[in-house]
């Protein structure tokens, strides 16, 4: 079958890994986390649109300096050029999912941990999950 459908609530909420690419198209990525308490995905900012999807847990969206509090069932789109955070406020872990536009990431890539993201200079190489 081509493209993607299955029950992305169920794939974030039982996802443990930092970061996990579940499948890249040409135009955009889809990409599961997990934050634990305190964690977070780091400051940056894209070339690329970006939005979040909350499936579980509490945090803390920053965007250009603004801080808001999210939970469970909120969304956060984060348009090209915005310096941009994600934060685990809660005391369980953060359970979301996020969309790159363009893609962002290797297709297939696993990053258990932040400290294994950072350590990775993996980026897009064009390759998307249908070849």
């Amino acid at each position: 079958m081509k493209g993607f459908v299955k029950n992305i609530e169920d794939i974030s909420v039982k996802n443990k890994n930092f970061r996990e690419v579940l499948y890249t198209a040409n135009h955009t990525q889809l990409v599961v986390m997990s934050l634990k308490p305190g964690e977070e995905i780091g400051m940056e900012k894209h070339k690329l649109d970006q939005f979040f999807r909350v499936e579980e847990g509490t945090g803390e969206a920053v965007l250009d300096g603004d801080h808001t509090p999210i939970k469970a069932g909120f969304a956060v789109l984060v348009p090209a050029g915005t310096e941009h955070n994600i934060v685990n406020t809660g005391s369980a872990a953060l359970k979301l999912y996020t969309l790159y536009s363009p893609p962002n990431h290797q297709d297939g890539v696993v990053h258990r941990t932040r400290a294994d993201a950072e350590k990775d200079t993996e980026h897009f190489d064009g390759k998307t999950t249908e070849k």
